[in-house]
């Protein structure tokens, strides 16, 4: 493991690539507290306000020690036309009152990281058609889009191990059966068994359920690739010395499968779960997309996506695009830190290095 981490630090688009994903997900875990807005409220009299300028420096050159940013106002409603009013300053107060929130769900408290008072607003990356902030709605989404990764990567992970671990141990028909089930799952396009298998379910499912309905989704069309190439490492792990002293000493199918087979897959495992969770986060992305997962108002990358499929909007309010780039970061850190771990793992290519 100290090799591992060294090797990591050494690799600076790997180091780089864990900490955006640390602070990503630091983000989701703070999002009610760090966020100024709550992802549904609406502010009408502002629909694609452009992103808020944070300033030091007034008109007249005086600095001010507390940031501050300008009265924006809407001179142009059809055409979303703003013009910023020098003459009307709000001060960002940081740790101020804002709308109630739960931090981590539990502790009621209405404090927020920043935030104006009065009539002004901050909105670091613009809002959207209905005036939402779209920075409070990427920290709320982030939630969905980054966890639905890590959950359906555990549930498929641990399906296809395991199943992988049975077919590869025992053999004979039971690995006939277990791999041409497999083959059948594989042999279908993802993204269409994707989409057949959310069309089964009534759309009027809450976003909750929408939630864990599109974990199942995912985890069910992920493990068939997994369970084979588990199956094949298996085959060569159940001949070894700590395998056959297990079976001696009475050790059950199941013990020895979960306790000395399975674990010793383990580093594969944490390579393709890193390489994988960016497969997850695009499917999500996609059915949201689609209006097939999370729906509004509830946020997620994917359905804040869904407003950009218009070529005029994006023209015109480019800042509309935040989801894709935070999608696109995401799934970039994963990829670099994955393959950092690969070769890491890799004895051969370690000596090299």
């Amino acid at each position: 493991m100290k090799e591992i981490i060294k090797y990591i630090k050494k690799n600076k688009l790997a180091y780089m690539s864990l900490y955006i994903l640390v602070i990503l997900y630091f983000l989701a875990v703070f999002a009610d507290f760090i966020s100024p807005y709550p992802y549904d409220i609406q502010h009408r009299d502002t629909p694609y306000h452009p992103p808020t300028q944070i300033h030091f420096f007034d008109k007249e050159g005086n600095f001010h020690l507390r940031p501050f940013v300008y009265k924006y106002e809407l001179i142009d409603p059809v055409f979303k036309v703003y013009k910023i009013n020098e003459d009307k300053i709000y001060p960002v107060q940081f740790f101020t009152e804002g709308e109630k929130h739960y931090l981590f769900g539990v502790i009621p408290t209405n404090i927020h990281l920043f935030g104006v008072k009065g009539d002004g607003k901050i909105f670091l990356l613009g809002a959207d058609h209905l005036g939402r902030d779209i920075f409070s709605r990427l920290l709320y989404g982030s939630r969905v889009s980054l966890s639905i990764g890590l959950v359906g990567v555990l549930l498929s992970f641990s399906l296809g191990s395991l199943i992988g671990g049975i077919s590869g141990y025992f053999g004979g028909k039971i690995d006939n059966i277990l791999m041409r089930l497999s083959e059948i799952v594989m042999s279908f396009p993802g993204f269409y068994l994707m989409l057949a298998l959310r069309a089964i379910f009534p759309i009027t499912l809450s976003s909750v359920q929408v939630y864990f309905l599109i974990v199942v989704i995912l985890s069910f069309i992920g493990w068939a690739g997994l369970a084979r190439v588990i199956r094949g490492m298996v085959l060569s792990i159940r001949e070894q010395d700590f395998v056959i002293a297990a079976k001696s000493y009475g050790a059950s199918s199941f013990r020895i499968i979960t306790k000395h087979i399975i674990p010793n897959t383990f580093s594969y495992l944490l390579i393709a779960a890193t390489l994988s969770i960016p497969g997850y986060i695009l499917g999500e992305s996609a059915l949201s997309l689609l209006g097939l997962g999370i729906q509004e108002p509830y946020a997620s990358w994917g359905n804040m996506l869904s407003a950009a499929r218009s070529i005029t909007a994006i023209s015109s309010y480019p800042w509309i695009l935040s989801p894709g780039v935070a999608i696109f970061i995401t799934i970039l850190a994963f990829n670099l830190l994955g393959d950092a771990l690969r070769d890491a793992l890799d004895p051969k290519l370690r000596k090299m290095l």
